[in-house]
């Protein structure tokens, strides 16, 4: 894949070498602090400001650099910029409207999110509840090692479908999985869940297809190790590996045939609006 020397996204923040930290302005203290300030006649928002920013603990803001490993900033910037490029033409040629740019933040083995706190072993996600995606750079080792997908459009693949998860909640289709969440059946939560992965595959997809067009990305070799890595993350493949068998009920993302299918038909067509085929075909067809 080629991607040294372009532009890199301001939207990277790196917390490697930086502890998790807790945001000092959530919780009971922060109202405290907040209902303190209405008391004495001082703006609110002025406060909460500053509580933001006590929460980030020091961390680099976005571009500052923090961490280790420049090659692997250089290219989740790369990417991201990409993405952002990518994205931003869509939006607003497909639906007339403007992209929102999420926040990529770099860590090591643990971080502190809007969803929570998270170890490295969960793998990169995005958080919609703070628009952010998290990744530790250990994960394109494991992804080349462990999952046997190594290449940079592989670890590209990944980043994008990250990316994707931010574009399905703007679209509105993370909504519509949430409402099936919210009903309790974890049978229905569950296919929901794999229709929005699935979907996610196929946006990278679109992603890619519309990246190699205006960038010329692509070299031999890549798309296979793309497939390669949608393939071994499949959930019948991931369980089979963690217990031995596979169960179809609980599956949350797609086989690896799935999987595989629905990244290369968004590389192929890169048609955005054919993105609704998900939330439309019965769950026996994806």
């Amino acid at each position: 894949m080629k991607w040294k020397g372009r532009e890199t996204s301001k939207n990277v923040e790196d917390r490697r070498g930086i502890p998790p930290q807790v945001a000092v302005g959530g919780g009971l203290i922060g109202l405290i602090i907040i209902g303190i300030a209405i008391l004495f006649n001082v703006d609110p928002q002025i406060v909460q400001q500053f509580l933001d920013a006590q929460g980030q603990g020091q961390a680099p803001q976005a571009g500052q650099a923090a961490g280790k490993d420049d090659e692997y900033r250089e290219f989740i910037g790369v990417i991201l910029r990409d993405t952002e490029s990518v994205w931003r033409d869509i939006f607003k040629n497909q639906l007339s409207s403007s992209y929102q740019e999420p926040k990529l933040v770099i860590f090591e083995n643990e971080v502190a999110s809007g969803c929570g706190r998270a170890p490295a072993s969960v793998g990169p996600f995005y958080c919609p509840a703070d628009q952010k995606i998290y990744i530790d750079p250990s994960f394109f080792r494991e992804l080349a090692v462990r999952h046997k997908a190594p290449g940079d459009f592989a670890a590209a693949y990944v980043l994008a479908h990250e990316v994707a998860h931010h574009v399905q909640l703007l679209t509105g289709y993370s909504d519509q999985v949430n409402k099936v969440r919210r009903q309790g059946n974890e049978r229905e939560s569950n296919r929901a869940s794999v229709r929005l992965e699935l979907q996610a595959d196929y946006l990278a997809g679109v992603w890619a297809h519309h990246a190699h067009k205006k960038y010329d990305i692509l070299e031999p070799g890549d798309i296979e190790t793309a497939i390669t890595a949608a393939n071994q993350i499949g959930d019948d493949r991931l369980q089979k590996m963690a217990t031995g068998y596979v169960i179809p009920d609980r599956f949350t993302h797609g086989t690896s045939k799935q999987r595989a299918f629905w990244f290369t038909k968004g590389l192929k067509s890169g048609d955005f609006n054919a993105m609704r085929q998900l939330f439309e075909l019965n769950y026996d067809e994806l």
